[in-house]
């Protein structure tokens, strides 16, 4: 039985170059990097280098990373962080009805703190609609957030109009409102430049592209006002306190160049596997394509299909009996309540499809021949799910 793991856009295998380098950094260059010893000045020069290996991908200052413990602690800082610091200026954040958790949780706990939020709606694909954002801008705006790409149904949101939009009310309002960006599930898969999309904050997370998990980095552009959410010993430039993780940084620094090594190559294999999975799904009865057929707005690496008949959770179970590994959504919201996420909710699904969603998520490991394996396992399973599931 082979094994194929679709589920990427959870986490991803740590590639062989950072666990080798994580090991060392553990176990050799082993020092703190603010001591003054050399122990210190070698795990210093690590982290000093990983800073600059990300830095280089984003065409932007290496004293613009800021090193985090992952993708919700950077949404956290940027939202919490940028929110604080500017309250003065006013108290209204702008975001959309579909972004993840560690971005809607802390703008709930905003709004328990007296900032006013608006959600933006999308369309039936997850896109929001520029004139709605230009709409909801106010003279007490003081952040907008939107994610690059959704991490449940792979919708590329319009970041770059988005970012015009912000920093044409900035022009005309004489203000300075700040555009923050979840790319999360976007960086290793998009060629982004902050600079020229007009972001001031952007969130990365390093399990995402064969990075080890706990690590991640926030984009905090120069002048861009935001308040530190961890004090203490004043690491990173006092804006991120705490004794460094350096076999994080180190691994994570190495995970950012391989990725961007190859890009084009890398993410046309991607596309390759898209491609042949929305083929293959489409001539199996009963699925309906909830991510959107279109390679420009969509993601390389994800693709959400609804099985009718079936229930996203018993078909997860029936595919890993057969060595399938896929989600039935976002893995960091599956101890919700509710078995339809928010996302889907917004979309507007048919009903008897909400419950039926499965995700599929590629990496640049993964091959066309898996893509095959995961296609005949559902032809075979899902007329036998479906007659069991009319029983």
């Amino acid at each position: 039985m082979m094994e194929v793991y679709l589920d990427n856009a959870a986490t991803t295998p740590v590639s062989e170059n950072v666990a080798r380098i994580v090991v060392d950094t553990m176990t050799r260059e082993y020092g703190n990097p603010s001591s003054k010893h050399l122990k210190g000045v070698g795990a210093e020069m690590l982290v000093r280098e990983a800073r600059e290996r990300i830095a280089a991908t984003l065409h932007v200052s290496p004293d613009e990373i800021f090193f985090t413990s992952g993708g919700t602690e950077s949404n956290n800082w940027a939202l919490i962080g940028a929110a604080q610091a500017n309250r003065r200026a006013g108290n209204h954040i702008i975001t959309t009805s579909v972004e993840h958790a560690a971005v809607l949780q802390p703008l709930r706990f905003l709004e328990e703190a007296g900032f006013s939020v608006t959600y933006l709606p999308v369309d039936a694909h997850g896109r929001i609609c520029i004139a709605d954002l230009k709409a909801a801008m106010r003279e007490d705006t003081i952040l907008v957030s939107v994610m690059y790409v959704n991490n449940e149904i792979g919708t590329v949101e319009p970041v770059a109009e988005a970012g015009a939009a912000v920093r044409e009310w900035n022009r005309s309002h004489h203000r300075e409102v700040l555009f923050h960006v979840d790319a999360i599930q976007a960086y290793g898969k998009f060629r982004i430049a902050p600079a020229k999309l007009g972001i001031d904050l952007m969130s990365v997370s390093g399990h995402k592209i064969h990075g080890p998990k706990g690590s991640g980095f926030l984009y905090i552009r120069k002048k861009a006002k935001i308040r530190p959410l961890i004090l203490g010993g004043g690491q990173q430039q006092g804006m991120r306190s705490g004794t460094d993780n350096v076999p994080g940084a180190a691994g994570l620094g190495e995970a950012a160049k391989e990725a961007y090594e190859g890009f084009d190559q890398k993410v046309e294999g991607m596309r390759s596997c898209r491609r042949r999975l929305m083929e293959g799904l489409k001539e199996i009865e009963g699925t309906y394509l909830v991510t959107e057929e279109d390679e420009s707005v969509s993601a390389p690496h994800i693709v959400s299909c609804a099985f009718q008949g079936v229930r996203s959770e018993v078909l997860l179970h029936a595919l890993e009996e057969k060595g399938v590994y896929v989600s039935s959504g976002s893995a960091c919201s599956s101890n919700r309540k509710s078995p339809v996420s928010s996302v889907i909710q917004e979309i507007h699904l048919k009903k008897e499809l909400r419950e039926s969603v499965i995700r599929f998520s590629f990496s640049d490991r993964t091959t066309t021949e898996e893509i095959d394996y995961a296609l005949a396992a559902l032809r075979e399973l899902l007329p036998v799910l479906r007659r069991y599931s009319r029983r």
